[in-house]
């Protein structure tokens, strides 16, 4: 980037580079490569569009003469601008004629760079400028930047091929560049810090610049304390200072809007004249966006938006109160709600309520505003209606605030009785709904189950929202209890009624409960397959489900990890983290497992051990209760103090946190943690036998892998096998720890479970390669050397011929043609050399490919 002061015009020479100046190819090399006579650079200010210039001058080739003309931004005629360009060509004529003639003519390579053209609009101006462009040779090579696109004819330079025109988002840092600057630090913290300035500055070249000089206070605090003088003056200077005072305003009030277009300029600021204020502000360059890639819908740049919120604005609540007006009569609830509480128009608020579903609450920001409102006016929300409170506990749910969620449902007697007996029944299956999903969340499954199913039985097909949400509830239920069939079942109707009503965000919500399903068949690649076709719908439809998307990035990030994909997995934690903590989701606890279980494959393990505080902290100040997060946060520590060495903090761990999931009064585990009361058990029997303690521990996993075994749990099981092979090695059982080495690297080649693997290395080194050898030393054949000749899709084909299903039927189950499926048998056949379907099944379970 170029130094932030204006550098003096010097007669034959480029602007100096700042001794900070970060040199990026993938910006040069395409503008150097391209053969287009023009070059152009349009982009806010800050951009680092000169610094562009200057690096690309600097590698012209030796024959070709350089010309840079620095034209300020300034205010220019067309008269004064042909004088400037003769004299920096040396030609005598200034006038048109002979200038375009001179051009036409031109014999010698140049490279003439106008760099900060003028910002101001000039028609007269812009019209020579394009008639320059058309006629000159191509022998000179134009290079411009630009805040303003000047008006030329652009569209027939880009199809005669004579236009580079250079996207504004490139101009962007990214990470790593960022990263590069930051070379003092180490390269771990130097990543991280990066991304925080990414996330504050959006990668403006400016704003990166601004961070450094501010020794990177915006990657160290979570918010900036005060406002940060050095991007206000800048924003003075570069901005405001060319803008009228009727501009500036209008800029300002825009950048506290989430987004606006021409009609609601036209009502904020009069007829006509809005629409045209609009436009003039954009022809500026003031750092005027699409918003989420819409063709309609503009934002200011999201940086310079939350310097502008930080400041005090005491006019503001007028303001919000017209955009609440015009939202409104466009049906636009949603933000005509956001725009009345920022109006601190409450009752407003409350009214437009009325026209929210419960899919309102998957879109960006609606629990943060719904939480907020139900702070400010929580007992007028509750004498509204049913739906109304019923959105308000979702909120508050899905947000973890189940002490409230819990006052909220039993305000639902404000409105008994209903009028007809059928409404009253109506009324108590929702109470009903409501109080099973809020036991299910709390662990009490029972109870729930009984709600959920009696809710089920009187829920009106009108009230389809709540009957998709018992469904979901009851398919974790059965997932969490190891009934797979039924779970598969039950999810499968609420599909269906899901997309017949046409609902791709419950859609959604089913699918991750049907990827939890098929993570525990042991087909880690279905369920990845499954959540990045649901990922492509979501993010088509418009407004964005965020933290639906937040909820299946976290997902993801666990499949890649079990698979071993670990730089697939941090990005997917990484982006998951990020979308839940701005939507108040309480899954983002699992971005920071997630992470911390990455760092601990690392073997960094004070990093790892820093996440779960940071997790653990923000469950707290959230006042989530720690029946969502105390058991996970201690299963993730045991199996981090066991690969340290430390078996007696987790036996003691371990033993305390099981009591509440054994007993009368036991609890289920969170829904989103399937496996973790058999994780507990086994990490139980591992941290015994190491502290010498442990009473029959061969035949305590035994047990626990027959009930697996026995309801299809493949990951489990290999992580059981694995468990099994390590307890016998450390009690001297070497043929027992062979033979369950073997099974457990078995599923973890035919399942890609390498997570599982990984964690057993992790404890012992040695292990795999102690026991994995005959007494000759020559390596054992593992059992899944049939497995590795058949593909994963002949396995997942073979896993349901298995379970009894027609061609046809898994032809269904796994989208493909009716001809495929009748291909892969085919192979299948082959590969295991037999005949007919019931000998593949027979020896595929005997080499323990199906169970």
């Amino acid at each position: 980037m170029t130094a932030m002061t204006p550098c003096l015009d010097r007669p034959g020479l480029l602007p100096r580079l700042s001794s900070h100046h970060q040199s990026r190819e993938r910006l040069i090399e395409p503008l150097l490569a391209s053969t287009a006579r023009v070059k152009l650079l349009c982009a806010p200010a800050g951009s680092g569009k000169s610094a562009l210039l200057i690096e690309c001058l600097l590698q012209a080739p030796e024959q070709c003469r350089v010309c840079w003309l620095p034209l300020a931004g300034e205010p220019m005629e067309a008269a004064g601008f042909r004088q400037r360009l003769a004299h920096a060509l040396g030609l005598a004529a200034a006038d048109e004629s002979a200038l375009l003639a001179s051009l036409a003519q031109w014999q010698t390579p140049t490279w003439l760079c106008l760099d900060d053209y003028c910002r101001t609009p000039n028609p007269e101006l812009d019209l020579l400028l394009d008639r320059l462009l058309a006629i000159s040779s191509p022998m000179i090579t134009w290079w411009l930047s630009g805040r303003r696109r000047p008006q030329c004819n652009w569209p027939r330079l880009l199809l005669a091929d004579e236009l580079y025109d250079c996207e504004r988002a490139t101009l962007a840092f990214t990470q790593t560049e960022i990263a590069r600057l930051l070379h003092h630090l180490e390269p771990e913290q130097a990543a991280k810090r990066a991304g925080r300035i990414i996330e504050l500055s959006g990668g403006w070249c400016a704003g990166v610049r601004i961070a450094l000089l501010q020794k990177c206070d915006w990657s160290r605090n979570e918010s900036l304390h005060g406002r940060p003088d050095t991007l206000h003056d800048y924003l003075e200077h570069e901005l405001f200072g060319m803008l009228t005072p009727e501009l500036a305003e209008a800029w300002r009030v825009l950048a506290h809007l989430q987004r606006f277009n021409a009609r609601l300029c036209d009502h904020l600021f009069g007829a006509g004249e809005g629409a045209q204020c609009l436009s003039t502000l954009q022809a500026l360059g003031c750092f005027i966006e699409p918003w989420q890639d819409s063709t309609d819908w503009l934002q200011i740049f999201t940086p310079l938006t939350q310097l502008m919120r930080e400041e005090q604005w005491p006019e503001g609540r007028s303001w919000h109160r017209r955009a609440c007006q015009w939202f409104a009569a466009e049906l636009d609830w949603k933000a005509a709600f956001e725009q009345a509480l920022l109006a601190e128009e409450f009752e407003v608020a409350v009214s437009l309520l009325q026209h929210f579903s419960f899919e309102h609450l998957f879109e960006e920001q609606t629990v943060v505003l719904l939480l907020r409102l139900h702070e400010q006016k929580g007992d007028e929300l509750m004498l509204g209606s049913p739906q109304l409170v019923g959105l308000i506990t979702a909120a508050l749910l899905f947000a973890g605030r189940f002490e409230q969620a819990g006052e909220c449902i039993g305000h639902l007697s404000r409105f008994a009785p209903q009028p007809s007996a059928f409404h009253q029944r109506q009324l108590m299956a929702r109470w009903q709904a409501m109080q099973g999903w809020l036991l299910h969340l709390q662990g009490r499954m029972e109870p729930s189950r009984a709600h959920l199913l009696e809710a089920l039985d009187e829920l009106d097909p009108s009230l389809w929202t709540a009957r998709l949400m018992c469904l979901s509830a009851l398919t974790q239920q059965a997932l969490l209890r190891g009934e797979l069939d039924v779970a598969q079942a039950t999810n499968r109707e609420a599909l269906c009624l899901a997309r017949a009503q046409g609902s791709l965000v419950f859609e959604g919500l089913l699918e991750l409960d049907h990827a939890q399903l098929l993570e525990q068949r042991g087909a880690s690649g279905r369920a990845e397959t499954l959540l990045a076709n649901m990922h492509g719908l979501l993010v088509q439809q418009q407004p964005l489900a965020q933290p639906l998307l937040g909820r299946i990035a976290l997902q993801r990030g666990r499949l890649s990890l079990c698979q071993g994909r670990e730089t697939q997995a941090a990005a997917y934690f990484e982006s998951g983290l990020q979308i839940c903590l701005r939507s108040q989701d309480k899954r983002v606890l699992y971005g920071f497992l997630g992470l911390a279980q990455l760092a601990a494959n690392r073997q960094d393990y004070a990093q790892a051990f820093v996440l779960l505080r940071d997790a653990e902290r923000l469950m707290q100040q959230r006042r989530i209760p720690d029946t969502v997060y105390r058991s996970v946060l201690l299963q993730y520590s045991c199996h981090f103090w066991l690969q340290q060495g430390r078996p007696d903090l987790a036996h003691e761990a371990l033993t305390r946190v099981l009591r509440h999931y054994h007993g009368v009064h036991a609890r289920q585990a969170p829904p989103a943690t399937l496996e973790l009361i058999p994780g507990l058990e086994y990490l139980l029997v591992l941290t015994e036998v190491y502290r010498g303690q442990a009473p029959n521990p061969l035949v305590q996993l035994e047990a626990q892998l027959h009930w697996a075994r026995q309801r299809g749990m493949a990951g489990l099981q290999a992580q059981l096998h694995l468990a099994l092979a390590e307890v016998a090695w450390l009690t001297g059982d070497t043929p027992a720890a062979r033979e369950a080495m073997q099974e457990g690297l078995a599923l973890v080649e035919r399942c890609n479970l390498q997570q599982a693997l990984r964690d057993l290395q992790l404890r012992q080194p040695r292990l795999p390669e102690a026991i994995g050898r005959t007494e000759s030393g020559n390596p054992t054949e593992p059992l899944a050397s049939v497995q590795n000749r058949l593909s994963q899709r002949e396995i997942e084909v073979l896993e349901l011929v298995a379970l009894g299903n027609s061609n046809q039927q898994i032809a269904d189950q796994l989208f493909i043609s009716l001809h495929t499926v009748k291909t892969h048998a085919r192979r299948i056949n082959g590969k295991l050399g037999v005949e007919r379907r019931t000998q593949a099944v027979a020896k595929a379970k005997v080499l323990g490919i199906v169970i």
